[in-house]
C-alpha cells in the first residue's frame, strides 16, 4: 500500500515518494511497524507509556521521552533533542509496543541516553528540514570528489543532515583505517557546517541504500531485518548449494542473509542421515556416497572403480548397512537394498487439439505455390470430375 504522494501523475508517470521514503501516512517506509494494540484501550488507572519511537532517514530509529505529554500518533513530525541543536523526525511507534521494543533492545526508559521530544515540528522546522534534505545528493557527489582528490581509500555512501542544518553526518565504508583529518577540514570549509564521520559495515550500507535482491523483492535488511547474524559457508554446504561466490553473495558483497532462513530445517532433516564420509563395505566392493536428497530422504552410492553406476538407497537402508558393518556382518551388495523406482506415465490433464505440443509440427514439407495453382486450374477445367468425386 502506497501513500498519496506515490500515486500516478497526470501524464501517466509515477510521482514517486516526494519525501524520499518518509511518508506522512507511514505506509511505505523502511522497517515500518504495525501497531496491533492501537484499537485496545488501557485499563483504568494506568497512564500511557511516555516514550515513543522516532524514525529518521533510511530507517534510523531512536527512542525519546514525551516529557511534555504531547498527543502523538504515528506519522507526526516532531522536533527532538540533539547535540547540538535539535533534530527532526517522524513518530514510527507509540504506546505499549514501544515498551516491548525498548525491552527487546535493552534500553532503559529512565536512562540519560534516552533524550526528550521538544515539540511538534512547526512549518519553519519542516521547511529547513526539507531544504537541507534536498541538498544531500549534490553534497554527496562533491564529497566523493574531495575524497578522491585526497587519495583516501574510502567510499562515502550516504549523507544525513540534522533537522536544524547544524550538523551533517557522512557515512562511509573502508577496508582499512582512514586518516580523514584533512578531509574534515575541507568538508567544513566547503559545506559550512559541522561534520561528523561515521564508519559503517557493508551490510549496514546495503540496508541504508536499499535495492532489489536476486529474488526480485526488496532487500530484507532495508525492509524488515533489524539484526545482522553471521553467515558462514557451512550454511550453503548443509543446503547442498554450490560454493559459487557470485550466486551466494548479496549486494553488500557478503553471503546472503537468507542462507540462514531454512538452515534449521535442513539441520533437523540431516539428523536422520548418515555422514557422507562413511563408506559402505559389501562383498561386491566398497561404496562411497555421491549425492543426497535431504527432503526426499535418498542417498546415491557408487562402488570404487565403478563411479558411473549409482545405487539409490534410503536413509534407513544406509543406516542399516552401516550398523551391520559395525557388527561385522556380511552384506552381499547394494543391489539387495537399492530402491526400485516405478516410473508411471503421467497423463496430461489437457487434450491436444491442434498439436501444439509436437516438436516436429513445423518439419512437414509445405506445398509450393505452383502445385496449388495447378490444382486450382484442374478444378476449373474439369468441373465434372469434382462432382463425380462427391
Amino acid at each position: 500500500m502506497a501513500c498519496s504522494s506515490c500515486s500516478t501523475g497526470t501524464d501517466g508517470k509515477p510521482k514517486g515518494c516526494k519525501s524520499n521514503g518518509t511518508c506522512g501516512t507511514d505506509s511505505c517506509n523502511k522497517l515500518t511497524v504495525f501497531d496491533w494494540l492501537s484499537n485496545m484501550s488501557l485499563p483504568n488507572g494506568i497512564e500511557p507509556f511516555n516514550c515513543v519511537e522516532v524514525r529518521f532517514k533510511n530507517g534510523r530509529k531512536h527512542f525519546f521521552k514525551n516529557t511534555e505529554n504531547l498527543s502523538l500518533s504515528m506519522g507526526d513530525v516532531v522536533a527532538t533533542e540533539a547535540s547540538p541543536g535539535h533534530d527532526v523526525g517522524m513518530v514510527s511507534l507509540t504506546g505499549e509496543l514501544v515498551r516491548i521494543q525498548m525491552k527487546k533492545k535493552k534500553v532503559d526508559p529512565d536512562s540519560d541516553e534516552v533524550l526528550k521530544i521538544y515539540r511538534k515540528a512547526t512549518q519553519k522546522d519542516i521547511d529547513i528540514w526539507e531544504e537541507v534534505r534536498s541538498k544531500e545528493e549534490k553534497i554527496k557527489t562533491r564529497a566523493r570528489e574531495i575524497a578522491i582528490r585526497l587519495n583516501l581509500s574510502m567510499k562515502i555512501s550516504d549523507i544525513e543532515f540534522q533537522g536544524d542544518a547544524s550538523k551533517a553526518t557522512f557515512y562511509y565504508t573502508a577496508d582499512d583505517r582512514v586518516d580523514f583529518r584533512q578531509l574534515i577540514k575541507e568538508f567544513a570549509r566547503e559545506f559550512n557546517t559541522r561534520i561528523e564521520m561515521r564508519q559503517i559495515g557493508l551490510r549496514q550500507e546495503a540496508a541504508r541504500l536499499g535495492g532489489i535482491g536476486s529474488c526480485g523483492r526488496e532487500l530484507c535488511c532495508s525492509t524488515w531485518l533489524t539484526d545482522f547474524r553471521s553467515v558462514s559457508t557451512s550454511a550453503a554446504r548443509y543446503q547442498q548449494l554450490s560454493l559459487n561466490p557470485q550466486k551466494l553473495a548479496g549486494q553488500c558483497g557478503k553471503l546472503k542473509c537468507c542462507l540462514n532462513y531454512e538452515l534449521d530445517t535442513y539441520l533437523e532433516c540431516l539428523k536422520s542421515f548418515p555422514k557422507t564420509d562413511i563408506k559402505l563395505y559389501t562383498k561386491k566392493g566398497t561404496a562411497v556416497c555421491q549425492k543426497i536428497d535431504i527432503f526426499k530422504g535418498f542417498l546415491w552410492y557408487a562402488y570404487e572403480g565403478e563411479w558411473m553406476t549409482w545405487h539409490k538407497l534410503t536413509a534407513e537402508q544406509a543406516n542399516k548397512i552401516i550398523a551391520s558393518n559395525k557388527k561385522r556382518e556380511s552384506i552381499g551388495s547394494l543391489e539387495e537394498f537399492e530402491v526400485v523406482l516405478q516410473m508411471e506415465e503421467e497423463k496430461p490433464d489437457f487434450n491436444n487439439v491442434v498439436g501444439q505440443d509436437s516438436l516436429t509440427r513445423f518439419d512437414k514439407p509445405q506445398q509450393g505455390k505452383k502445385k496449388r495453382r495447378n490444382k486450382k486450374r484442374r478444378k476449373k477445367n474439369n468441373p465434372s470430375s469434382s462432382k463425380n468425386a462427391k
